[in-house]
């Protein structure tokens, strides 16, 4: 998986935390938990606030 990849990402993130309300979640916590992810293989440099967002607007959804 890559930063672009955030239904993916937030699918595997649901599963892995799904006693966490994402919503609450810092930026900081949120790529450190991506980047731990199994299958996740890319750098943080590509990574920015706009990708972190909507990896967590789509665990928001994938939450509901």
């Amino acid at each position: 998986m890559k930063w672009t990849d955030t239904l993916d990402i937030a699918i595997e993130l649901s599963e892995k935390h799904a006693d966490v309300d994402p919503q609450y979640v810092r930026f900081t916590d949120l790529m450190t938990w991506v980047m731990a992810l199994e299958g996740f293989d890319d750098t943080p440099e590509h990574c920015g606030e706009k990708i972190l967002e909507a990896i967590q607007l789509a665990w928001i959804d994938e939450a509901r």
